[in-house]
């Protein structure tokens, strides 16, 4: 893997990731004021977590026409936020970003509000682009080019995660204009945040929880009761099986596990780099045709927190979370009074179903 890094016409940096070796000299010629963010992280005491808010976000572009898609090259006609005229992987700063790698002199609360600590929305957002084609996906992306999109995470979450102050590096990808995103264009985003995630730090504290008790890792029970069963396993490999969890929450989840432990994508050998980019393209087409259309879907990359969070790591099971607001053809799975006020999801399919349904699909 061959990185190229470059300036952005507004101080943003720019990286491209190719497999062999290109040329890289193309200019930002846009003019653009200099990048500038105020997000701020404000502590909810009732539920100990962090809320950020980014209202500069509101402008931020939304869904285009593809003729003026911002992630396609750039032509001599049109200056997109890759100046290069081809691409085989980009990887730039945010210009909308949540969280920035900037302080502010801050209070210590929320003005009037003396136990909601506030502190400035410190991290990063990064955008990734897996190709340079605006009507592709990434389940149509050969092998090659999803371990090339592996290495670039891995890459990314490494040096993200040796950044003083982040505690947790976050790789997904939302896809389809029923899930939220604003741009059709294949990419992912990276968020490097200041904490470490209420759903990393709750599932931490369960497994270390179960070692205390079992003296076994929790996820590595997990996985092999599901490698035994077989009932919910949709597709596998020597190094990575992909199944749908028994407790599944959306109705259409799927999750990939290494059938060897590690923390974190950095930490993935070439073996397992190469074989998930064999399995994953398989269950991403499962879910493209499932249905008459693809289903929209988010990819969650759950790693562990980052060496200098401070937070346990040893028995952390580096896994993907793949799942879909589609629970039928015509219908979606729309987080009401139960999910969303309570966080009690009520499932709409069966998970043993779902699992036999996707198996079906080819």
């Amino acid at each position: 893997m061959i990185k190229t890094e470059r300036e952005l016409a507004d101080g943003r940096t720019i990286r491209y990731y190719d497999a062999t070796p290109v040329v890289r000299v193309a200019a930002d010629s846009r003019d653009l004021p200099v990048a500038h963010t105020s997000s701020q992280a404000r502590f909810d005491p009732l539920l100990g977590e962090w809320v950020v808010v980014a209202s500069h976000r509101q402008t931020r572009t939304f869904l285009p026409p593809a003729d003026l898609c911002p992630l396609c090259p750039s032509t001599p006609d049109r200056a997109t936020e890759i100046p290069e005229t081809d691409y085989q992987i980009a990887v730039f700063d945010n210009r909308f970003p949540s969280l920035t790698l900037t302080h502010q002199d801050l209070p210590e609360s929320v003005e009037g509000a003396p136990l909601a600590q506030l502190r400035d929305g410190f991290g990063k957002c990064e955008v990734v682009c897996f190709t340079s084609a605006h009507d592709s996906s990434f389940a149509q992306l050969e092998p090659t080019r999803v371990r090339l999109v592996v290495d670039v995470w891995a890459e990314r979450s490494a040096e993200l995660g040796e950044v003083d102050g982040i505690g947790q590096v976050f790789c997904f990808e939302n896809a389809g204009a029923d899930i939220g995103v604003t741009l059709a264009h294949p990419h992912g985003q990276i968020y490097a945040y200041p904490f470490v995630t209420p759903r990393v730090a709750k599932i931490t504290s369960k497994v270390t929880a179960y070692r205390k008790a079992h003296d076994t890792n929790l996820f590595g029970d997990i996985l092999a009761a599901e490698r035994s069963a077989r009932l919910r396993v949709i597709a596998a490999n020597e190094e990575w099986t992909a199944f749908v969890p028994p407790f599944a929450r959306w109705p259409y989840e799927v999750q990939l596990y290494p059938h060897r432990r590690v923390a974190d994508l950095p930490e993935l050998d070439d073996a397992q780099r190469d074989a998930f980019a064999q399995l994953y393209p398989d269950v991403l087409r499962r879910f493209a045709r499932r249905f008459p259309a693809p289903m929209p879907y988010v990819a969650a990359w759950n790693q562990a927190p980052t060496p200098k969070s401070g937070v346990p790591r040893q028995d952390w099971w580096l896994h993907l979370q793949l799942f879909s607001i589609r629970r039928a053809a015509d219908k979606l799975k729309y987080l009401a009074g139960s999910e969303s006020g309570m966080n009690v999801f009520i499932s709409d399919t069966t998970p043993e179903q779902v699992a036999a349904e996707l198996r079906e699909v080819r």
